[in-house]
Protein backbone atom coordinates (compact mmCIF):
# COMPACT_ATOMS: atom_id res chain seq x y z
CA UNK A 1 0.00 0.00 0.00
CA UNK A 2 1.67 3.19 -1.03
CA UNK A 3 2.48 5.50 1.15
CA UNK A 4 1.81 3.39 4.02
CA UNK A 5 4.39 1.00 6.07
CA UNK A 6 4.43 -2.23 6.14
CA UNK A 7 3.37 -3.59 9.72
CA UNK A 8 0.05 -0.75 9.29
CA UNK A 9 -0.70 -2.22 6.01
CA UNK A 10 -0.44 -6.15 7.26
CA UNK A 11 -2.77 -4.16 10.55
CA UNK A 12 -4.96 -3.15 7.56
CA UNK A 13 -5.61 -6.73 6.29
CA UNK A 14 -6.26 -8.31 9.28
CA UNK A 15 -9.25 -5.84 9.99
CA UNK A 16 -10.65 -6.10 6.84
CA UNK A 17 -10.02 -9.52 6.15
CA UNK A 18 -10.29 -11.49 9.42
CA UNK A 19 -12.30 -8.25 11.45
CA UNK A 20 -9.17 -7.78 14.47
CA UNK A 21 -7.95 -5.11 15.55
CA UNK A 22 -5.03 -4.45 17.82
CA UNK A 23 -1.50 -3.41 18.31
CA UNK A 24 0.80 -4.62 15.59
CA UNK A 25 4.94 -4.79 16.25
CA UNK A 26 6.69 -2.87 12.97
CA UNK A 27 9.79 -5.53 13.92
CA UNK A 28 9.13 -7.89 11.77
CA UNK A 29 8.56 -11.78 13.04
CA UNK A 30 10.51 -12.85 9.65
CA UNK A 31 9.79 -13.32 6.16
CA UNK A 32 9.20 -15.73 3.16
CA UNK A 33 9.10 -15.98 -0.15
CA UNK A 34 5.97 -17.33 -2.32
CA UNK A 35 4.59 -17.06 -6.25
CA UNK A 36 1.42 -15.72 -6.71
CA UNK A 37 -0.51 -15.80 -9.65
CA UNK A 38 -2.01 -12.36 -10.93
CA UNK A 39 -5.27 -12.40 -12.40
CA UNK A 40 -3.24 -11.63 -16.01
CA UNK A 41 -2.23 -14.76 -15.88
CA UNK A 42 1.71 -14.08 -14.67
CA UNK A 43 2.64 -16.35 -11.49
CA UNK A 44 4.92 -13.82 -9.95
CA UNK A 45 7.82 -14.02 -6.96
CA UNK A 46 6.61 -11.77 -3.45
CA UNK A 47 8.74 -11.40 -0.58
CA UNK A 48 6.24 -11.34 2.66
CA UNK A 49 7.26 -9.89 5.67
CA UNK A 50 5.61 -11.25 8.65
CA UNK A 51 4.58 -8.71 11.94
CA UNK A 52 2.73 -10.44 15.42
CA UNK A 53 -0.63 -8.27 16.04
CA UNK A 54 -1.79 -8.16 19.75
CA UNK A 55 -5.80 -8.97 18.95
CA UNK A 56 -7.82 -6.63 21.44
CA UNK A 57 -10.69 -6.74 19.33
CA UNK A 58 -12.83 -8.76 17.38
CA UNK A 59 -15.52 -7.47 15.14
CA UNK A 60 -19.19 -8.47 14.36
CA UNK A 61 -19.06 -7.15 10.87
CA UNK A 62 -16.22 -6.93 8.92
CA UNK A 63 -14.94 -5.91 5.49
CA UNK A 64 -14.28 -8.80 3.20
CA UNK A 65 -16.53 -11.16 6.29
CA UNK A 66 -18.48 -12.87 2.99
CA UNK A 67 -15.52 -14.16 1.30
CA UNK A 68 -13.91 -15.91 5.05
CA UNK A 69 -14.43 -17.86 7.78
CA UNK A 70 -13.54 -16.41 11.34
CA UNK A 71 -11.73 -19.38 13.23
CA UNK A 72 -9.08 -19.36 15.67
CA UNK A 73 -6.31 -22.08 15.78
CA UNK A 74 -3.21 -23.31 17.97
CA UNK A 75 0.10 -22.50 16.99
CA UNK A 76 0.96 -25.86 15.32
CA UNK A 77 -2.53 -26.29 13.76
CA UNK A 78 -2.05 -23.49 12.51
CA UNK A 79 1.12 -23.96 11.03
CA UNK A 80 -0.35 -27.74 9.39
CA UNK A 81 -3.10 -25.79 7.30
CA UNK A 82 -0.56 -23.55 5.62
CA UNK A 83 1.03 -24.11 2.23
CA UNK A 84 4.43 -22.17 2.50
CA UNK A 85 6.57 -23.79 4.37
CA UNK A 86 8.83 -21.06 5.66
CA UNK A 87 5.54 -19.35 7.45
CA UNK A 88 4.71 -22.87 8.94
CA UNK A 89 8.23 -22.71 10.41
CA UNK A 90 7.38 -18.68 11.31
CA UNK A 91 3.99 -19.44 12.64
CA UNK A 92 5.71 -22.77 14.72
CA UNK A 93 8.72 -20.36 16.12
CA UNK A 94 6.13 -17.47 17.27
CA UNK A 95 5.28 -19.55 20.33
CA UNK A 96 6.82 -21.75 23.07
CA UNK A 97 4.98 -24.65 22.85
CA UNK A 98 8.02 -26.93 21.77
CA UNK A 99 9.86 -25.69 24.82
CA UNK A 100 7.24 -27.13 27.13
CA UNK A 101 9.14 -30.12 27.63
CA UNK A 102 12.12 -28.35 29.16
CA UNK A 103 9.85 -26.02 31.14
CA UNK A 104 8.22 -28.95 33.05
CA UNK A 105 10.90 -31.46 32.97
CA UNK A 106 11.56 -33.87 36.40
CA UNK A 107 14.96 -33.52 37.77
CA UNK A 108 17.27 -36.27 37.71
CA UNK A 109 16.50 -37.32 41.31
CA UNK A 110 12.99 -37.07 41.20
CA UNK A 111 12.94 -39.87 37.28
CA UNK A 112 14.95 -41.82 39.39
CA UNK A 113 12.75 -42.40 42.29
CA UNK A 114 9.91 -42.84 40.18
CA UNK A 115 11.66 -44.91 38.01
CA UNK A 116 12.71 -47.37 40.83
CA UNK A 117 9.78 -46.87 42.95
CA UNK A 118 11.27 -45.27 45.58
CA UNK A 119 9.23 -42.70 46.73
CA UNK A 120 8.69 -42.84 50.43
CA UNK A 121 12.21 -43.29 51.04
CA UNK A 122 13.19 -40.61 48.41
CA UNK A 123 11.02 -37.86 50.09
CA UNK A 124 12.98 -38.42 53.09
CA UNK A 125 16.27 -38.25 51.46
CA UNK A 126 15.35 -34.95 49.74
CA UNK A 127 14.35 -33.11 52.60
CA UNK A 128 18.13 -33.68 53.75
CA UNK A 129 19.40 -31.98 50.69
CA UNK A 130 19.83 -28.00 51.13
CA UNK A 131 16.85 -25.71 49.71
CA UNK A 132 17.06 -24.99 46.23
CA UNK A 133 14.79 -22.78 45.87
CA UNK A 134 11.60 -21.69 43.56
CA UNK A 135 13.76 -19.52 41.28
CA UNK A 136 12.08 -20.34 37.77
CA UNK A 137 8.45 -20.51 39.13
CA UNK A 138 9.43 -17.33 40.02
CA UNK A 139 10.62 -15.83 37.18
CA UNK A 140 7.81 -17.28 35.19
CA UNK A 141 5.33 -15.66 37.70
CA UNK A 142 7.06 -12.37 36.83
CA UNK A 143 6.69 -12.74 33.21
CA UNK A 144 3.22 -13.44 33.11
CA UNK A 145 2.42 -10.28 35.43
CA UNK A 146 5.06 -8.12 32.66
CA UNK A 147 2.72 -9.55 30.03
CA UNK A 148 -0.70 -8.56 31.48
CA UNK A 149 0.87 -4.90 32.46
CA UNK A 150 1.78 -4.58 28.59
CA UNK A 151 -1.51 -6.19 27.25
CA UNK A 152 -3.08 -3.18 29.94
CA UNK A 153 -0.68 -0.77 28.11
CA UNK A 154 -1.36 -1.39 24.63
CA UNK A 155 -5.38 -1.27 25.31
CA UNK A 156 -5.35 2.12 26.52
CA UNK A 157 -2.97 3.30 24.07
CA UNK A 158 -5.33 1.80 21.19
CA UNK A 159 -8.72 2.88 22.81
CA UNK A 160 -7.68 6.20 23.96
CA UNK A 161 -10.30 7.63 26.72
CA UNK A 162 -12.70 3.98 26.35
CA UNK A 163 -12.00 2.01 29.96
CA UNK A 164 -8.90 4.30 30.17
CA UNK A 165 -9.31 3.90 33.63
CA UNK A 166 -9.81 0.24 34.01
CA UNK A 167 -6.81 0.06 32.05
CA UNK A 168 -4.60 2.32 34.27
CA UNK A 169 -5.84 0.58 36.79
CA UNK A 170 -4.23 -2.71 35.84
CA UNK A 171 -1.38 -1.68 35.05
CA UNK A 172 -0.59 -0.70 38.20
CA UNK A 173 -2.27 -3.78 40.07
CA UNK A 174 -0.09 -5.88 37.84
CA UNK A 175 3.04 -3.63 38.94
CA UNK A 176 2.19 -4.42 42.82
CA UNK A 177 2.03 -8.32 41.92
CA UNK A 178 5.38 -8.44 40.03
CA UNK A 179 6.77 -6.75 43.21
CA UNK A 180 5.46 -9.11 45.44
CA UNK A 181 6.76 -11.78 42.98
CA UNK A 182 10.44 -9.60 43.20
CA UNK A 183 10.34 -9.25 46.82
CA UNK A 184 9.89 -12.96 47.00
CA UNK A 185 12.63 -13.90 44.79
CA UNK A 186 15.08 -11.51 46.91
CA UNK A 187 13.87 -13.62 49.90
CA UNK A 188 14.42 -16.58 48.16
CA UNK A 189 17.91 -15.85 47.04
CA UNK A 190 19.26 -14.98 50.55
CA UNK A 191 17.97 -17.86 52.51
CA UNK A 192 18.78 -20.59 49.32
CA UNK A 193 21.57 -22.90 49.74
CA UNK A 194 22.01 -24.16 45.95
CA UNK A 195 21.00 -21.38 43.71
CA UNK A 196 20.74 -22.22 39.85
CA UNK A 197 22.79 -19.55 38.69
CA UNK A 198 25.18 -16.84 40.65
CA UNK A 199 23.19 -15.15 42.61
CA UNK A 200 24.04 -12.00 40.94
CA UNK A 201 22.99 -13.14 37.55
CA UNK A 202 19.45 -13.83 39.67
CA UNK A 203 18.41 -10.99 40.77
CA UNK A 204 19.77 -8.40 37.91
CA UNK A 205 17.66 -10.38 35.90
CA UNK A 206 14.52 -10.40 38.43
CA UNK A 207 15.80 -6.39 38.79
CA UNK A 208 15.84 -5.67 34.83
CA UNK A 209 12.17 -7.44 34.66
CA UNK A 210 10.86 -5.39 37.42
CA UNK A 211 12.07 -2.05 35.63
CA UNK A 212 10.09 -2.87 32.83
CA UNK A 213 6.43 -2.98 34.64
CA UNK A 214 7.93 -0.41 36.99
CA UNK A 215 8.12 1.55 33.71
CA UNK A 216 5.18 0.79 32.69
CA UNK A 217 2.92 1.79 35.82
CA UNK A 218 5.02 5.36 35.57
CA UNK A 219 3.62 5.57 31.62
CA UNK A 220 -0.23 5.07 32.75
CA UNK A 221 0.66 7.41 35.81
CA UNK A 222 1.91 10.09 33.59
CA UNK A 223 -0.85 9.82 30.88
CA UNK A 224 -3.59 9.84 33.60
CA UNK A 225 -1.94 13.03 35.54
CA UNK A 226 -1.73 14.91 32.16
CA UNK A 227 -5.06 13.18 30.90
CA UNK A 228 -3.67 12.14 27.38
CA UNK A 229 -6.59 10.89 25.46
CA UNK A 230 -5.18 10.78 21.96
CA UNK A 231 -2.09 8.81 21.06
CA UNK A 232 0.19 8.86 18.27
CA UNK A 233 1.08 5.87 15.59
CA UNK A 234 4.80 6.18 16.69
CA UNK A 235 3.29 5.79 20.28
CA UNK A 236 0.89 2.87 19.27
CA UNK A 237 3.84 0.98 17.65
CA UNK A 238 6.25 1.67 20.23
CA UNK A 239 3.31 0.16 22.56
CA UNK A 240 3.12 -2.89 20.47
CA UNK A 241 7.09 -3.71 20.67
CA UNK A 242 6.79 -3.65 24.32
CA UNK A 243 3.81 -6.13 24.03
CA UNK A 244 5.97 -8.67 21.47
CA UNK A 245 8.92 -8.17 23.86
CA UNK A 246 7.08 -8.88 27.00
CA UNK A 247 5.57 -12.04 25.02
CA UNK A 248 9.56 -13.36 24.05
CA UNK A 249 10.24 -12.36 28.04
CA UNK A 250 7.76 -14.85 28.89
CA UNK A 251 8.90 -17.64 26.58
CA UNK A 252 12.51 -17.14 27.63
CA UNK A 253 11.66 -18.08 31.27
CA UNK A 254 10.99 -21.27 31.12
CA UNK A 255 14.06 -22.22 29.01
CA UNK A 256 16.24 -21.04 31.67
CA UNK A 257 15.42 -24.28 33.36
CA UNK A 258 17.96 -25.90 30.86
CA UNK A 259 20.21 -23.40 29.54
CA UNK A 260 22.62 -25.88 28.09
CA UNK A 261 19.61 -27.63 25.57
CA UNK A 262 18.00 -24.06 25.11
CA UNK A 263 20.68 -21.28 24.39
CA UNK A 264 20.46 -21.60 20.62
CA UNK A 265 16.60 -20.37 21.25
CA UNK A 266 17.05 -18.14 23.94
CA UNK A 267 20.00 -16.05 22.37
CA UNK A 268 17.36 -16.15 19.29
CA UNK A 269 14.91 -14.33 21.14
CA UNK A 270 17.53 -11.91 23.24
CA UNK A 271 18.87 -10.62 19.47
CA UNK A 272 15.44 -9.94 18.56
CA UNK A 273 14.53 -7.72 21.58
CA UNK A 274 17.93 -5.90 21.28
CA UNK A 275 16.91 -5.40 17.40
CA UNK A 276 13.29 -4.23 18.86
CA UNK A 277 14.88 -1.88 21.26
CA UNK A 278 16.72 -0.32 17.98
CA UNK A 279 13.40 0.01 16.33
CA UNK A 280 11.92 1.53 18.73
CA UNK A 281 15.02 4.02 19.62
CA UNK A 282 14.21 5.03 15.73
CA UNK A 283 10.44 5.25 16.36
CA UNK A 284 10.96 7.15 19.81
CA UNK A 285 13.44 9.86 17.84
CA UNK A 286 10.80 10.06 14.83
CA UNK A 287 7.86 10.91 17.35
CA UNK A 288 9.55 13.21 19.49
CA UNK A 289 10.96 14.96 16.07
CA UNK A 290 7.03 15.19 14.76
CA UNK A 291 5.42 16.44 18.29
CA UNK A 292 8.00 19.45 18.27
CA UNK A 293 7.09 20.40 14.50
CA UNK A 294 3.86 20.07 15.38
CA UNK A 295 3.37 21.88 18.61
CA UNK A 296 6.55 22.89 19.44
CA UNK A 297 5.87 26.40 18.38
CA UNK A 298 2.26 26.68 19.27
CA UNK A 299 1.83 24.04 22.09
CA UNK A 300 4.63 24.07 24.29
CA UNK A 301 2.63 22.09 27.00
CA UNK A 302 1.11 20.20 24.71
CA UNK A 303 4.79 19.07 23.22
CA UNK A 304 6.47 18.33 27.17
CA UNK A 305 3.52 16.19 27.87
CA UNK A 306 3.93 14.14 24.72
CA UNK A 307 7.63 14.16 25.12
CA UNK A 308 6.81 12.89 28.68
CA UNK A 309 5.09 10.05 27.12
CA UNK A 310 7.71 8.76 25.02
CA UNK A 311 10.52 8.85 27.21
CA UNK A 312 8.36 6.11 29.27
CA UNK A 313 7.59 4.14 26.21
CA UNK A 314 11.03 4.26 25.49
CA UNK A 315 12.69 2.87 29.18
CA UNK A 316 10.62 0.62 29.10
CA UNK A 317 11.71 -0.88 25.78
CA UNK A 318 15.46 -0.33 27.53
CA UNK A 319 14.49 -2.17 30.35
CA UNK A 320 13.27 -5.40 28.48
CA UNK A 321 16.85 -4.73 26.33
CA UNK A 322 18.45 -4.78 29.66
CA UNK A 323 16.72 -8.21 30.32
CA UNK A 324 17.96 -9.39 27.08
CA UNK A 325 21.36 -9.04 28.13
CA UNK A 326 21.07 -10.29 31.53
CA UNK A 327 19.60 -14.11 30.04
CA UNK A 328 22.56 -13.31 27.53
CA UNK A 329 24.92 -13.63 30.31
CA UNK A 330 23.16 -17.01 31.91
CA UNK A 331 23.46 -18.12 28.52
CA UNK A 332 27.63 -17.09 28.14
CA UNK A 333 28.10 -18.57 31.65
CA UNK A 334 26.31 -21.79 31.27
CA UNK A 335 25.58 -22.93 28.21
Amino acid sequence: MVGMAAHAAAALEAEEEAGVSGLVCPTPLGSYRYRKRKGNGASLMLDVDVFPLAVTREMDSWKEQSQRERRWFSLPDAASVVDESDLRDLIRSFGPAEFKTAANRKGVLATVAQKSKVSPMFAWFQRLLPRTGNFFELFEAHAVAIGAGADALSRLLQDGTRAAADHIREVIEREHDADDINREMLLTVRRTFLTPFDRGAITSLIGAMDDSIDEMQSAVQAIDLYEVTSFTSEMKDMAAIIVDAARLTAEAMPLLRDVGRNGTRLHELTERMVRMESQADEIHTRGVKRAFKEMGATDTLGFIVSREVYKHLERIVDAFEEVANEIDGIVIDHA
